[in-house]
């Protein structure tokens, strides 16, 4: 019953911290997340919950106790309004009722029930799938449109503030610490030349013009889980829950959604749009949405758009240029595919803004008749 870098009796003493009163048949390393190690485990019982156990990046999340509570307080706003176990992250306490345990050597841990007989998807194949992302999406929005945004803190400051993205960006290359500036010349210049465009988010958001929502922002569409008919069940990974603009969400999602590819493609050339996927999220995602949205958050859906896949390919570049420490990589050089493949999907949207954009108002406009 081993995992990749955990010993049997590790596993077995961290469960204990928990109220998991459950036999184990397994447990074994889960998902393709870039941050946090999780491992699912399996009930001896069939019948019984499996759980989902994580250590949570410590040195990515600075400050866990504060994250945990933002889960807690979004967690329970959802389950008030779904009143459904199996459409909301369920935490499961330790034995002296902390939504954490903190290890000698300083991990953070935590468990959730797992939610049997669902499923994600990394690549959008089918329109349902996409329709039924936006509908996830959108109404997890639309949740928590009326809770205090007091109450939700910011986990990882500026995570999707550009302007301060683009500034660590230049530190990197400034500094250059592990010798790979001389590799990535186009890339920088092509980051740069749209580096005030790309602020315009920013801008408009502190202008008052987009009202500040609490978001999800890490919506790629594996984030979301679907029954095994593909209807949409539960929105996952809530650690950068935090206020935050709604072109974010959006944007993140078609990242995702309307690349015909991985997002870490190899060969740039097989990067395409899927408009179809593109027009079916955004109808499920408006769908949901539309009772808070504004005009002025309508119109900056496109932006996010663009937006995202760039911001993207700015912190693969920064963590590349600082020798891969952030993100996990898979072998050398995973950073700078990465970048280049992010960076050509920004490309194929800019040639095809306006057709986008008249989906988006098309949609918007048929949706509020």
């Amino acid at each position: 019953m081993g995992t990749n870098s955990l010993t049997d009796n590790q596993i077995y003493s961290l469960i204990s911290e928990f109220k998991i009163d459950a036999g184990i048949a397994s447990v074994k390393p889960f998902g393709s997340g870039h941050i946090n190690d999780t491992y699912r485990i399996v009930n001896a019982n069939i019948n019984g919950h499996d759980y989902l156990l994580q250590r949570v990046n410590h040195h990515v999340f600075k400050d866990v106790p504060l994250l945990m509570n933002n889960l807690l307080n979004v967690s329970r706003h959802l389950k008030q309004k779904i009143r459904s176990e199996q459409n909301v992250l369920t935490i499961i306490e330790t034995r002296d009722n902390r939504p954490y345990f903190k290890d000698d050597g300083g991990n953070y841990w935590r468990v959730f029930y797992f939610l049997k007989g669902t499923k994600s998807y990394d690549v959008v194949t089918t329109e349902k799938q996409a329709f039924e992302g936006g509908k996830a999406f959108g109404a997890f929005l639309a949740l928590l449109a009326d809770l205090d945004v007091s109450l939700v803190k910011d986990t990882i400051p500026n995570f999707h503030n550009i302007e301060y993205r683009l500034a660590n960006l230049q530190k990197a290359i400034d500094t250059d610490k592990a010798g790979r500036l001389k590799e990535v010349a186009p890339e920088i210049g092509f980051i740069q030349q749209r580096s005030d465009a790309m602020s315009e988010i920013s801008r408009l958001g502190r202008s008052g013009v987009l009202p500040l929502r609490i978001v999800h922002n890490d919506t790629k569409f594996n984030n979301v889980l679907l029954d095994q008919n593909d209807n949409a069940q539960c929105v996952i990974d809530l650690d950068t829950v935090m206020p935050g603009y709604v072109a974010y969400d959006f944007g993140d999602s078609i990242r995702t959604i309307i690349n015909t590819v991985a997002e870490d493609e190899a060969d740039v050339n097989h990067i395409g749009l899927n408009l179809h996927l593109f027009k079916a999220y955004t109808k499920g995602f408006l769908q949901e949405a539309k009772p808070f949205l504004t005009e002025s958050e309508i119109s900056s859906l496109l932006k996010g758009v663009l937006l995202l896949p760039y911001i993207q390919a700015v912190r693969f570049l920064t963590d590349y240029l600082e020798g891969d420490h952030y993100f996990k990589i898979h072998f050398f050089s995973h950073n700078l595919q990465r970048v280049r493949a992010q960076l050509a999907l920004v490309a194929k949207l800019e040639e095809n803004q306006h057709i986008l954009g008249q989906i988006i108002t098309k949609t918007w406009q048929q949706l509020k008749v």
